[in-house]
């Protein structure tokens, strides 16, 4: 892994994608334990639901596409809902482009937990922007998962997700069910959008491409005979690792310590 002011390389098979540093973003889903952060990631990779749950540590996607011949890569840190290292949590926050929080309807302490996960992300984010000048927005949608259940059984009202977002235009609420496929498409449009990424990354709005095409992939006259209509396609990495804590950091520090500003030791914590 190369700092992100670096070209970025993407290694598959016999593929090798290139992808310009202003074009690789990060995307941290994060909330509490069984809420179904990993269900939605994996609707949004390859549209499956699976039935039985398995406690996420934490898993590290990569989704590579090719959008009228530019080509982008995201890459998607699907978080433990324990987080039983507080550091490495505010490590994830610190190098996240856009967010996704997610609790469970028919559970009030998870809405709770993603108050307080909204409240630290844009404490961990301000102090970054404060040192590094920047003035880009952040991009976090808020998720109420499995809204197919019965309304006898849910926990939290809409009007209360819906006050989360009130005051920030680049925050937005959704209820959705991974399990059914409900509102998850237009969740990640709305995201993406906010981004300001192009919009044919959300899930039904590109062409599935596997790996055997990673040679020609990243080629500008890259298109496919079956799709006339579509100029977008996008090609999970199925060798894809998360980049090292070391990695991270020496990206934070970059940022902080970009060439042109003061080279002071001050930085935020990650502890």
């Amino acid at each position: 892994f190369q700092d992100r002011a670096m070209m970025k390389t993407m290694s598959g098979g016999n593929c090798n994608l290139n992808v310009p540093a202003k074009n690789s973003y990060r995307m941290v889903v994060l909330g509490a334990s069984r809420v179904g952060k990993s269900s939605i990631v994996s609707r949004f990779l390859n549209g499956r639901f699976e039935d039985q749950y398995t406690p996420t540590i934490e898993d590290f996607h990569r989704k590579v596409y090719n959008i009228r011949g530019d080509m982008y890569q995201l890459d998607i840190l699907d978080t433990s809902g324990n987080h039983p290292f507080p550091a490495m949590r505010r490590l994830s926050i610190l190098t996240g482009d856009v967010f996704i929080l997610v609790f469970s309807l028919d559970n009030r302490e998870s809405f709770d937990e993603v108050k307080r996960l909204q409240k630290q992300i844009l404490e961990v984010k301000s102090c970054l922007k404060n040192k590094t000048k920047e003035s880009a927005d952040l991009p976090m949608v808020i998720c109420g998962n499995k809204n197919d259940h019965s309304e006898i059984f849910r926990k939290v009202r809409t009007d209360e997700g819906e006050n989360l977002v009130s005051s920030d235009e680049n925050c937005a609420y959704f209820e959705v069910s991974a399990k059914k496929n409900t509102n998850v498409d237009e969740m990640f449009y709305v995201l993406f959008s906010m981004a300001k990424l192009p919009h044919e990354m959300s899930p039904s709005l590109h062409r599935k491409i596997s790996i055997q095409y990673g040679d020609t992939f990243q080629q500008k006259s890259f298109r496919m005979r079956r799709v006339k209509d579509m100029d977008a396609y996008g090609m999970i990495s199925p060798f894809a690792r998360r980049p090292s804590v070391n990695s991270d950091l020496k990206y934070i520090k970059s940022k902080v310590l970009r060439e042109g500003q003061s080279r002071e030791r001050e930085k935020c914590t990650i502890q």
